[in-house]
Protein backbone atom coordinates (compact mmCIF):
# COMPACT_ATOMS: atom_id res chain seq x y z
CA UNK A 1 0.00 0.00 0.00
CA UNK A 2 2.87 2.64 0.95
CA UNK A 3 4.31 1.39 -1.96
CA UNK A 4 1.46 1.92 -4.14
CA UNK A 5 1.33 5.78 -3.04
CA UNK A 6 4.60 6.37 -3.31
CA UNK A 7 4.51 5.08 -7.20
CA UNK A 8 1.77 7.46 -7.23
CA UNK A 9 3.16 10.52 -5.75
CA UNK A 10 6.25 9.19 -8.17
CA UNK A 11 4.22 9.42 -10.83
CA UNK A 12 2.02 12.45 -10.29
CA UNK A 13 6.00 14.16 -9.86
CA UNK A 14 6.67 13.04 -13.62
CA UNK A 15 3.87 14.16 -15.27
CA UNK A 16 4.61 17.15 -13.45
CA UNK A 17 7.78 17.98 -14.58
CA UNK A 18 6.67 16.85 -18.25
CA UNK A 19 4.29 19.51 -18.07
CA UNK A 20 6.49 21.96 -17.15
CA UNK A 21 9.45 21.08 -19.75
CA UNK A 22 6.29 21.38 -22.44
CA UNK A 23 5.71 24.91 -20.68
CA UNK A 24 9.43 26.00 -20.81
CA UNK A 25 10.14 24.50 -24.63
CA UNK A 26 7.00 26.53 -25.51
CA UNK A 27 7.72 30.20 -23.95
CA UNK A 28 11.13 29.82 -25.35
CA UNK A 29 10.08 28.97 -28.89
CA UNK A 30 7.77 31.97 -28.09
CA UNK A 31 10.37 34.44 -26.89
CA UNK A 32 12.79 33.63 -30.01
CA UNK A 33 9.99 34.60 -32.27
CA UNK A 34 10.03 37.77 -30.35
CA UNK A 35 13.38 38.22 -30.83
CA UNK A 36 13.72 37.48 -34.42
CA UNK A 37 11.01 39.91 -34.97
CA UNK A 38 13.08 41.97 -32.97
CA UNK A 39 16.23 41.88 -34.96
CA UNK A 40 14.02 41.92 -38.14
CA UNK A 41 12.39 45.32 -37.15
CA UNK A 42 15.71 46.60 -36.53
CA UNK A 43 16.99 45.65 -39.84
CA UNK A 44 14.34 46.92 -41.39
CA UNK A 45 15.35 50.55 -39.55
CA UNK A 46 18.87 49.85 -40.43
CA UNK A 47 18.07 49.08 -44.18
CA UNK A 48 15.76 52.19 -44.34
CA UNK A 49 18.11 54.42 -42.41
CA UNK A 50 21.20 53.29 -45.09
CA UNK A 51 18.53 53.65 -48.08
CA UNK A 52 18.03 57.41 -47.10
CA UNK A 53 21.91 57.98 -46.42
CA UNK A 54 22.18 55.85 -50.00
CA UNK A 55 19.69 58.77 -51.36
CA UNK A 56 21.31 61.81 -49.96
CA UNK A 57 24.67 60.99 -51.21
CA UNK A 58 23.38 59.98 -54.32
CA UNK A 59 22.06 63.34 -54.64
CA UNK A 60 24.82 64.91 -53.48
CA UNK A 61 27.09 63.64 -56.23
CA UNK A 62 24.65 64.18 -58.63
CA UNK A 63 24.43 68.08 -57.57
CA UNK A 64 28.31 68.08 -57.59
CA UNK A 65 28.33 66.56 -61.46
CA UNK A 66 26.26 69.15 -62.06
CA UNK A 67 28.02 71.81 -60.78
CA UNK A 68 31.29 70.41 -62.16
CA UNK A 69 29.64 69.39 -66.09
CA UNK A 70 28.80 72.99 -65.84
CA UNK A 71 31.83 73.99 -65.08
CA UNK A 72 33.69 72.30 -67.39
CA UNK A 73 31.11 73.56 -70.40
CA UNK A 74 31.75 77.42 -69.03
CA UNK A 75 35.27 76.09 -69.60
CA UNK A 76 35.13 74.99 -72.94
CA UNK A 77 32.49 77.62 -74.09
CA UNK A 78 35.64 80.34 -73.37
CA UNK A 79 38.30 78.25 -74.75
CA UNK A 80 35.80 78.06 -78.14
CA UNK A 81 35.75 80.83 -77.97
CA UNK A 82 39.21 82.19 -77.88
CA UNK A 83 40.31 79.98 -80.57
CA UNK A 84 37.36 81.45 -82.53
CA UNK A 85 38.75 84.76 -82.15
CA UNK A 86 42.39 83.49 -82.77
CA UNK A 87 41.26 81.92 -86.09
CA UNK A 88 39.33 84.87 -86.78
CA UNK A 89 42.78 87.51 -86.73
CA UNK A 90 44.62 84.95 -88.32
CA UNK A 91 41.83 85.01 -90.95
CA UNK A 92 41.74 88.74 -90.94
CA UNK A 93 46.27 88.91 -91.47
CA UNK A 94 45.67 86.17 -94.17
CA UNK A 95 43.07 88.48 -96.15
CA UNK A 96 45.66 91.77 -95.64
CA UNK A 97 48.83 89.89 -96.52
CA UNK A 98 46.72 88.34 -99.93
CA UNK A 99 45.36 91.97 -100.01
CA UNK A 100 49.30 93.31 -100.35
CA UNK A 101 50.38 90.22 -102.35
CA UNK A 102 47.41 91.29 -104.95
CA UNK A 103 48.64 95.08 -105.26
CA UNK A 104 52.44 94.13 -105.42
CA UNK A 105 51.24 91.82 -108.36
CA UNK A 106 49.00 94.30 -109.67
CA UNK A 107 52.33 96.29 -109.51
CA UNK A 108 54.70 93.72 -110.55
CA UNK A 109 52.37 93.26 -113.92
CA UNK A 110 52.48 97.39 -114.27
CA UNK A 111 56.30 97.53 -114.20
CA UNK A 112 56.35 94.43 -116.75
CA UNK A 113 54.49 96.67 -119.09
CA UNK A 114 56.60 99.70 -118.47
CA UNK A 115 59.61 97.38 -119.40
CA UNK A 116 57.50 96.41 -122.39
CA UNK A 117 57.31 99.28 -123.69
CA UNK A 118 60.56 100.20 -123.55
CA UNK A 119 61.96 96.99 -124.75
CA UNK A 120 60.16 97.78 -127.61
CA UNK A 121 61.32 101.41 -127.89
CA UNK A 122 64.92 99.77 -127.24
CA UNK A 123 64.55 97.06 -130.23
CA UNK A 124 63.37 99.99 -132.44
CA UNK A 125 66.06 102.41 -131.55
CA UNK A 126 68.16 99.01 -132.08
CA UNK A 127 66.98 98.61 -135.70
CA UNK A 128 67.37 102.34 -136.84
CA UNK A 129 71.27 101.77 -135.20
CA UNK A 130 71.43 98.71 -137.19
CA UNK A 131 70.23 100.42 -140.52
CA UNK A 132 72.88 103.13 -139.65
CA UNK A 133 75.84 100.85 -138.86
CA UNK A 134 74.59 98.98 -142.34
CA UNK A 135 74.45 102.16 -144.09
CA UNK A 136 78.20 102.84 -142.57
CA UNK A 137 79.60 99.15 -143.23
CA UNK A 138 79.00 100.18 -146.35
CA UNK A 139 80.66 103.41 -146.79
CA UNK A 140 83.80 101.93 -145.24
CA UNK A 141 83.54 99.10 -147.69
CA UNK A 142 83.65 101.32 -150.33
CA UNK A 143 86.28 103.57 -148.70
CA UNK A 144 88.73 100.03 -148.30
CA UNK A 145 88.19 99.62 -151.69
CA UNK A 146 89.09 102.83 -152.90
CA UNK A 147 92.08 102.44 -150.43
CA UNK A 148 92.97 99.17 -151.87
CA UNK A 149 92.43 100.32 -155.44
CA UNK A 150 95.47 103.24 -154.56
CA UNK A 151 97.28 101.62 -152.13
CA UNK A 152 97.56 98.62 -155.59
CA UNK A 153 98.25 101.59 -157.56
CA UNK A 154 100.94 103.40 -155.18
CA UNK A 155 103.22 100.23 -154.42
CA UNK A 156 102.45 98.00 -157.68
CA UNK A 157 101.34 94.88 -155.73
CA UNK A 158 98.68 92.92 -156.47
CA UNK A 159 96.04 90.91 -154.18
CA UNK A 160 97.95 87.72 -153.71
CA UNK A 161 101.15 89.83 -152.94
CA UNK A 162 99.18 92.06 -150.65
CA UNK A 163 98.17 88.90 -149.05
CA UNK A 164 101.62 87.14 -148.61
CA UNK A 165 102.97 90.45 -146.84
CA UNK A 166 99.66 90.41 -144.42
CA UNK A 167 100.03 86.38 -143.78
CA UNK A 168 104.03 87.04 -142.97
CA UNK A 169 102.90 90.15 -140.76
CA UNK A 170 100.21 88.01 -139.01
CA UNK A 171 102.68 85.22 -138.58
CA UNK A 172 105.34 87.56 -136.97
CA UNK A 173 102.72 88.73 -134.95
CA UNK A 174 101.17 85.19 -133.51
CA UNK A 175 104.99 84.26 -133.09
CA UNK A 176 105.33 86.79 -130.59
CA UNK A 177 102.20 86.08 -128.72
CA UNK A 178 102.95 82.89 -128.90
CA UNK A 179 106.27 83.97 -127.50
CA UNK A 180 104.63 85.65 -124.39
CA UNK A 181 102.30 83.31 -123.43
CA UNK A 182 105.01 80.09 -123.37
CA UNK A 183 107.04 83.03 -121.02
CA UNK A 184 103.83 84.14 -118.87
CA UNK A 185 103.32 80.19 -118.65
CA UNK A 186 107.15 79.34 -117.79
CA UNK A 187 107.24 82.12 -115.50
CA UNK A 188 103.85 80.78 -113.76
CA UNK A 189 104.84 77.00 -113.40
CA UNK A 190 108.41 78.23 -112.58
CA UNK A 191 107.10 80.37 -109.88
CA UNK A 192 104.98 77.56 -108.52
CA UNK A 193 107.62 74.47 -108.83
CA UNK A 194 110.93 75.67 -109.36
CA UNK A 195 112.05 76.34 -105.88
CA UNK A 196 110.34 73.46 -103.87
CA UNK A 197 111.33 71.22 -106.32
CA UNK A 198 115.18 72.61 -105.99
CA UNK A 199 115.05 72.66 -102.23
CA UNK A 200 113.76 69.04 -102.44
CA UNK A 201 116.57 67.73 -104.78
CA UNK A 202 119.19 69.86 -103.14
CA UNK A 203 118.12 68.27 -99.72
CA UNK A 204 117.99 64.75 -100.87
CA UNK A 205 121.42 65.26 -102.20
CA UNK A 206 123.28 67.11 -99.14
CA UNK A 207 122.23 64.99 -97.14
CA UNK A 208 123.42 61.81 -99.08
CA UNK A 209 126.75 61.88 -99.76
CA UNK A 210 129.07 58.65 -101.17
CA UNK A 211 131.74 58.32 -103.28
CA UNK A 212 131.91 59.76 -106.68
CA UNK A 213 133.79 56.87 -108.26
CA UNK A 214 133.13 53.03 -108.07
CA UNK A 215 135.26 50.22 -108.55
CA UNK A 216 135.05 48.44 -112.02
CA UNK A 217 134.91 44.90 -112.68
CA UNK A 218 138.40 43.26 -113.88
CA UNK A 219 138.98 40.46 -116.46
CA UNK A 220 142.61 40.28 -116.18
CA UNK A 221 145.28 38.41 -113.96
CA UNK A 222 148.25 38.78 -113.33
CA UNK A 223 150.69 36.17 -114.56
CA UNK A 224 154.02 35.82 -112.72
CA UNK A 225 156.04 34.12 -115.76
CA UNK A 226 155.35 33.03 -119.47
CA UNK A 227 156.36 29.30 -117.74
CA UNK A 228 152.91 29.83 -115.94
CA UNK A 229 151.04 30.58 -118.78
CA UNK A 230 152.37 27.06 -120.11
CA UNK A 231 151.22 25.34 -116.98
CA UNK A 232 147.68 27.16 -117.18
CA UNK A 233 147.63 25.82 -120.76
CA UNK A 234 148.07 22.37 -120.13
CA UNK A 235 149.30 19.41 -122.12
CA UNK A 236 147.40 20.05 -125.31
CA UNK A 237 145.74 22.43 -123.93
CA UNK A 238 143.66 20.48 -121.19
CA UNK A 239 143.97 22.39 -118.53
CA UNK A 240 142.59 25.43 -120.02
CA UNK A 241 139.59 23.54 -121.55
CA UNK A 242 139.18 21.84 -118.18
CA UNK A 243 139.27 25.49 -116.92
CA UNK A 244 136.86 27.42 -119.30
CA UNK A 245 134.59 23.91 -118.67
CA UNK A 246 133.79 24.56 -115.37
CA UNK A 247 133.43 28.33 -114.84
CA UNK A 248 132.00 28.63 -118.44
CA UNK A 249 134.61 31.79 -119.26
CA UNK A 250 136.33 32.35 -122.11
CA UNK A 251 140.55 32.28 -120.94
CA UNK A 252 142.47 34.22 -123.52
CA UNK A 253 146.46 33.52 -123.57
CA UNK A 254 148.22 35.25 -125.94
CA UNK A 255 151.77 37.18 -126.48
CA UNK A 256 150.45 40.13 -123.91
CA UNK A 257 153.73 39.71 -121.30
CA UNK A 258 151.90 39.02 -117.75
CA UNK A 259 148.79 38.46 -118.07
CA UNK A 260 145.61 35.93 -118.88
CA UNK A 261 142.39 37.33 -119.96
CA UNK A 262 138.96 36.32 -118.54
CA UNK A 263 136.12 36.63 -120.75
CA UNK A 264 132.53 36.39 -119.98
CA UNK A 265 129.11 38.17 -120.55
CA UNK A 266 128.29 36.51 -116.73
CA UNK A 267 130.07 39.05 -114.15
CA UNK A 268 128.98 36.63 -111.74
CA UNK A 269 131.00 33.57 -113.44
CA UNK A 270 133.97 36.20 -114.67
CA UNK A 271 134.46 36.72 -111.54
CA UNK A 272 134.71 32.97 -109.91
CA UNK A 273 137.01 32.48 -112.96
CA UNK A 274 139.20 34.88 -111.87
CA UNK A 275 139.37 34.70 -108.55
CA UNK A 276 139.86 30.62 -109.61
CA UNK A 277 142.72 31.48 -111.80
CA UNK A 278 144.53 33.43 -109.18
CA UNK A 279 144.04 30.72 -106.80
CA UNK A 280 145.69 28.58 -109.02
CA UNK A 281 148.58 30.49 -110.19
CA UNK A 282 149.19 31.20 -106.88
CA UNK A 283 148.87 27.46 -105.38
CA UNK A 284 151.03 26.26 -108.54
CA UNK A 285 149.08 23.21 -109.08
CA UNK A 286 147.18 22.99 -111.98
CA UNK A 287 145.55 20.26 -113.54
CA UNK A 288 142.02 18.89 -114.62
CA UNK A 289 141.17 17.59 -111.10
CA UNK A 290 142.22 20.60 -108.74
CA UNK A 291 140.79 23.24 -111.33
CA UNK A 292 137.24 22.29 -110.40
CA UNK A 293 137.83 21.83 -106.96
CA UNK A 294 138.99 25.52 -106.76
CA UNK A 295 136.47 26.35 -109.04
CA UNK A 296 133.77 24.91 -106.44
CA UNK A 297 135.09 26.38 -103.76
CA UNK A 298 135.22 29.29 -105.71
CA UNK A 299 131.72 29.26 -106.34
CA UNK A 300 130.83 28.28 -103.04
CA UNK A 301 132.30 31.51 -100.85
CA UNK A 302 131.13 33.42 -104.16
CA UNK A 303 127.75 32.59 -103.70
CA UNK A 304 128.09 33.27 -99.62
CA UNK A 305 129.52 36.73 -100.30
CA UNK A 306 126.70 37.69 -103.08
CA UNK A 307 124.07 36.54 -99.91
CA UNK A 308 126.52 39.19 -97.08
CA UNK A 309 126.42 41.77 -100.01
CA UNK A 310 122.58 41.62 -100.79
CA UNK A 311 121.92 40.95 -96.77
CA UNK A 312 124.39 44.04 -96.00
CA UNK A 313 122.17 46.44 -98.38
CA UNK A 314 119.32 45.46 -97.03
CA UNK A 315 120.62 45.75 -93.42
CA UNK A 316 121.71 49.44 -94.54
CA UNK A 317 118.90 50.91 -96.04
CA UNK A 318 116.89 49.05 -93.60
CA UNK A 319 114.31 48.01 -95.98
CA UNK A 320 113.26 45.48 -93.93
CA UNK A 321 112.33 41.46 -94.13
CA UNK A 322 112.86 40.54 -97.62
CA UNK A 323 112.57 37.08 -99.69
CA UNK A 324 115.72 35.34 -100.03
CA UNK A 325 116.21 35.00 -103.64
CA UNK A 326 115.80 38.85 -103.50
CA UNK A 327 118.56 39.52 -101.38
CA UNK A 328 120.77 37.46 -103.32
CA UNK A 329 119.58 39.28 -106.41
CA UNK A 330 120.58 42.14 -104.92
CA UNK A 331 124.02 40.77 -103.63
CA UNK A 332 124.57 40.00 -107.50
CA UNK A 333 124.45 43.73 -108.35
CA UNK A 334 127.57 43.86 -106.67
CA UNK A 335 129.40 42.78 -109.68
CA UNK A 336 127.82 44.44 -112.19
CA UNK A 337 128.15 48.26 -113.63
CA UNK A 338 126.32 50.09 -115.57
CA UNK A 339 128.48 53.22 -117.32
CA UNK A 340 131.53 52.32 -115.21
CA UNK A 341 129.20 52.77 -112.24
CA UNK A 342 128.63 49.98 -109.44
CA UNK A 343 124.69 48.55 -109.90
CA UNK A 344 124.21 47.55 -106.04
CA UNK A 345 126.09 51.04 -104.65
CA UNK A 346 124.03 52.77 -106.94
CA UNK A 347 120.75 51.20 -106.02
CA UNK A 348 121.94 51.87 -102.40
CA UNK A 349 122.38 55.50 -102.93
CA UNK A 350 118.47 55.79 -104.82
CA UNK A 351 117.21 54.19 -101.84
CA UNK A 352 118.48 56.88 -99.29
CA UNK A 353 117.73 59.80 -102.43
CA UNK A 354 114.02 58.28 -102.24
CA UNK A 355 113.87 58.25 -98.90
CA UNK A 356 115.04 61.75 -98.10
CA UNK A 357 112.58 62.84 -100.92
CA UNK A 358 109.50 61.00 -100.05
CA UNK A 359 110.25 62.36 -96.42
CA UNK A 360 110.09 66.08 -97.61
CA UNK A 361 107.11 65.39 -99.11
CA UNK A 362 105.32 63.80 -96.29
CA UNK A 363 105.22 60.02 -97.56
CA UNK A 364 106.39 56.86 -96.37
CA UNK A 365 110.38 57.24 -96.26
CA UNK A 366 110.39 53.33 -95.20
CA UNK A 367 108.44 51.95 -98.77
CA UNK A 368 110.36 54.69 -100.89
CA UNK A 369 113.65 53.23 -99.52
CA UNK A 370 112.84 49.45 -100.58
CA UNK A 371 111.67 50.92 -103.75
CA UNK A 372 115.04 52.57 -104.56
CA UNK A 373 116.87 49.53 -103.74
CA UNK A 374 114.93 47.06 -105.43
CA UNK A 375 114.37 49.45 -109.29
CA UNK A 376 117.66 48.35 -110.73
CA UNK A 377 117.17 44.19 -109.51
CA UNK A 378 116.14 43.45 -113.54
CA UNK A 379 119.87 44.18 -114.12
CA UNK A 380 120.96 41.18 -111.75
CA UNK A 381 119.81 38.68 -114.07
CA UNK A 382 119.00 40.35 -117.41
CA UNK A 383 121.42 38.90 -119.34
CA UNK A 384 120.04 35.65 -118.31
CA UNK A 385 115.79 36.66 -119.64
CA UNK A 386 114.77 38.12 -122.43
CA UNK A 387 113.47 41.55 -121.95
CA UNK A 388 114.50 45.22 -120.40
CA UNK A 389 115.67 45.19 -117.00
CA UNK A 390 112.39 47.31 -115.86
CA UNK A 391 110.30 44.75 -117.16
CA UNK A 392 112.85 41.60 -115.50
CA UNK A 393 112.50 43.80 -112.20
CA UNK A 394 108.84 43.73 -111.98
CA UNK A 395 108.35 40.72 -112.76
CA UNK A 396 110.45 39.52 -110.35
CA UNK A 397 109.09 41.86 -107.41
CA UNK A 398 105.68 40.52 -108.23
CA UNK A 399 106.78 36.61 -108.05
CA UNK A 400 108.33 37.02 -105.09
CA UNK A 401 105.44 38.60 -102.72
CA UNK A 402 106.00 42.67 -103.11
CA UNK A 403 103.40 45.59 -103.01
CA UNK A 404 102.46 46.83 -106.42
CA UNK A 405 103.60 50.47 -105.29
CA UNK A 406 107.43 48.47 -105.59
CA UNK A 407 106.40 46.28 -108.95
CA UNK A 408 105.48 49.81 -110.12
CA UNK A 409 108.36 51.41 -109.38
CA UNK A 410 111.14 48.80 -110.54
CA UNK A 411 108.83 48.27 -113.93
CA UNK A 412 108.17 52.34 -114.32
CA UNK A 413 111.29 54.18 -113.17
CA UNK A 414 112.37 54.67 -117.06
CA UNK A 415 108.62 55.75 -118.07
CA UNK A 416 108.38 51.94 -119.37
CA UNK A 417 104.93 51.90 -117.83
CA UNK A 418 102.37 54.15 -116.71
CA UNK A 419 102.90 55.39 -112.89
CA UNK A 420 100.29 54.38 -110.66
CA UNK A 421 102.10 54.91 -107.38
CA UNK A 422 103.73 58.16 -106.35
CA UNK A 423 106.75 56.46 -105.38
CA UNK A 424 107.92 55.63 -108.93
CA UNK A 425 108.20 59.05 -110.17
CA UNK A 426 110.29 59.98 -106.77
CA UNK A 427 112.44 56.74 -107.55
CA UNK A 428 112.65 58.07 -111.62
CA UNK A 429 114.09 61.40 -110.10
CA UNK A 430 116.44 60.00 -107.37
CA UNK A 431 117.23 57.20 -110.00
CA UNK A 432 118.13 60.96 -112.34
CA UNK A 433 120.12 62.53 -109.48
CA UNK A 434 122.46 59.07 -108.94
CA UNK A 435 123.78 58.74 -112.35
CA UNK A 436 123.49 62.30 -113.59
CA UNK A 437 125.87 63.59 -110.80
CA UNK A 438 129.64 64.19 -111.49
CA UNK A 439 131.86 61.53 -112.27
CA UNK A 440 129.23 58.65 -111.35
CA UNK A 441 129.03 57.39 -114.98
CA UNK A 442 131.30 57.08 -117.65
CA UNK A 443 130.73 56.53 -121.42
CA UNK A 444 132.97 56.37 -124.31
CA UNK A 445 134.93 59.32 -125.93
CA UNK A 446 133.07 58.45 -129.36
CA UNK A 447 129.64 58.19 -127.59
CA UNK A 448 130.57 61.33 -125.48
CA UNK A 449 131.60 63.49 -129.35
CA UNK A 450 128.92 62.26 -131.11
CA UNK A 451 126.29 63.49 -128.04
CA UNK A 452 127.63 66.52 -128.29
CA UNK A 453 127.81 67.30 -131.55
CA UNK A 454 124.42 66.36 -131.89
CA UNK A 455 123.52 69.07 -128.95
CA UNK A 456 125.00 71.70 -131.75
CA UNK A 457 123.51 70.18 -134.50
CA UNK A 458 119.76 70.22 -133.18
CA UNK A 459 120.45 73.66 -131.97
CA UNK A 460 121.68 75.21 -135.20
CA UNK A 461 118.42 73.98 -137.05
CA UNK A 462 116.46 76.64 -135.26
CA UNK A 463 115.92 80.14 -137.74
CA UNK A 464 117.85 82.64 -136.39
CA UNK A 465 120.64 81.01 -134.93
CA UNK A 466 124.28 82.10 -135.47
CA UNK A 467 126.19 79.80 -133.36
CA UNK A 468 125.81 77.21 -130.72
CA UNK A 469 128.56 75.29 -128.24
CA UNK A 470 127.82 72.00 -125.92
CA UNK A 471 129.40 73.12 -122.78
CA UNK A 472 130.02 71.16 -119.13
CA UNK A 473 130.23 68.22 -120.63
CA UNK A 474 127.08 67.70 -122.86
CA UNK A 475 125.13 69.06 -119.79
CA UNK A 476 124.57 72.60 -121.36
CA UNK A 477 123.89 74.09 -125.07
CA UNK A 478 125.03 78.05 -125.29
CA UNK A 479 122.95 79.33 -128.11
CA UNK A 480 124.13 82.67 -130.11
CA UNK A 481 121.15 83.95 -132.33
CA UNK A 482 120.96 87.36 -134.34
CA UNK A 483 119.90 89.88 -132.14
CA UNK A 484 118.15 91.99 -135.26
CA UNK A 485 115.66 89.20 -136.34
CA UNK A 486 115.30 87.66 -132.91
CA UNK A 487 113.82 89.99 -129.89
CA UNK A 488 113.94 88.32 -125.84
CA UNK A 489 110.68 87.03 -126.19
CA UNK A 490 111.44 84.83 -129.47
CA UNK A 491 115.04 84.08 -127.45
CA UNK A 492 112.24 82.08 -124.98
CA UNK A 493 110.24 80.62 -127.50
CA UNK A 494 113.72 79.27 -129.42
CA UNK A 495 115.05 77.69 -125.77
CA UNK A 496 111.74 76.14 -125.20
CA UNK A 497 111.53 74.44 -128.87
CA UNK A 498 115.21 73.29 -128.47
CA UNK A 499 114.52 72.18 -125.45
CA UNK A 500 111.63 69.83 -126.94
CA UNK A 501 113.84 68.99 -129.40
CA UNK A 502 116.30 67.51 -127.58
CA UNK A 503 114.35 65.67 -125.48
CA UNK A 504 112.92 64.44 -128.55
CA UNK A 505 115.51 62.65 -130.00
CA UNK A 506 118.07 62.28 -128.03
CA UNK A 507 119.22 59.96 -124.90
CA UNK A 508 121.34 61.28 -122.40
CA UNK A 509 121.21 60.91 -118.33
CA UNK A 510 120.12 63.70 -116.50
CA UNK A 511 119.10 66.75 -118.03
CA UNK A 512 120.37 69.25 -120.36
CA UNK A 513 120.09 73.04 -120.21
CA UNK A 514 119.62 75.36 -123.25
CA UNK A 515 120.57 78.66 -122.77
CA UNK A 516 120.03 81.17 -125.31
CA UNK A 517 121.91 84.75 -125.64
CA UNK A 518 120.54 87.73 -127.36
CA UNK A 519 123.73 90.36 -127.43
CA UNK A 520 123.90 93.41 -129.35
CA UNK A 521 127.68 94.43 -129.67
CA UNK A 522 128.72 97.95 -131.06
CA UNK A 523 132.48 98.30 -131.77
CA UNK A 524 134.13 101.64 -133.35
CA UNK A 525 138.01 102.36 -133.38
CA UNK A 526 139.40 105.48 -132.51
CA UNK A 527 142.36 106.68 -134.79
Amino acid sequence: MHLLYLAAIEGSTISAVGIGAAIGLALGFAFRLWQEKLKQAAMASELQAAKKTAEAEAAKIIAQAEAEARTEFINQRKTFDSDTEATRKELRSEEKRLAKREDMIDQKLETIHTKERMVEAAQKGVLEREKALAAKDRQLNELIAQQKSQLLKVANLSVDDAKKILLDQVEREMSHETAQFVERRLELANEEAEDRSREVIITAIQRYASAHTCESTVSTVDIPSDDMKGRVIGREGRNIRAFEKATGVDVIVDDTPGVVVVSCFDPVRRYVARQAMAKLIQDGRIHPTRIEEVVAAMEKETQKQIHDYGKSACTETKAGNMHGKLVDLIGRLHFRTSYGQNVLQHSIEVAFLSQIIADELGLNGQIARRCGLLHDIGKAVDHEVEGGHPAIGADLCKRYGEKPEIINAAGGHHGDIEAASVYTPIVSAADAISASRPGARRESLERYVQRLEKLEAIATTFEGVEQAYAIQAGREVRVIVDPSGVDDRLSAKIARDIARRVEEEMEYPGEVRVTVVREMRCVEYAR
